[in-house]
């Protein structure tokens, strides 16, 4: 069982930056794993921030994302993060990752950012 975990989550100020993590929860991530993440603003369909590969850290964003948003991930400690920088009140919303391993993707509960002005 694959259980993709968020964390960091929180209220931040209008122009602040956050990172969120996602780890497995009671696992770990291995050779040919994808990370993405999304986010879903209330009455919003969700939106793909980006994606990461574990082993080869080769990394795509969604254009709409490119430049603000970096996604990251680290062997030893076992976890990807996004780094987001300047976030504004519309981006108020659940933040996901889910991880897709041999052609199954396993969704994480996410992690609410609120963002005040």
């Amino acid at each position: 069982q694959v259980q993709p975990a968020e964390s960091g989550g929180g209220v931040v100020q209008a122009g602040d930056s956050l990172t969120l993590s996602c780890s497995v929860s009671g696992g770990t991530f291995v050779g040919d794993d994808m990370v993405a993440w999304y986010r879903q603003a209330p009455g919003k369909e969700r939106e793909v921030i980006g994606t990461i590969t574990w082993d080869a850290g080769s990394r795509h964003y969604a254009d709409s994302m490119r430049g603000r948003f970096t996604i990251y991930r680290n062997y030893h400690e076992n976890r990807a993060w996004v780094h987001m920088n300047g976030l504004q009140p519309e981006e108020a919303a659940i933040y996901s990752c889910d991880v897709r391993r041999e052609s199954v993707v396993y969704w994480g509960q996410g992690t609410k950012v609120t963002v005040s002005s």
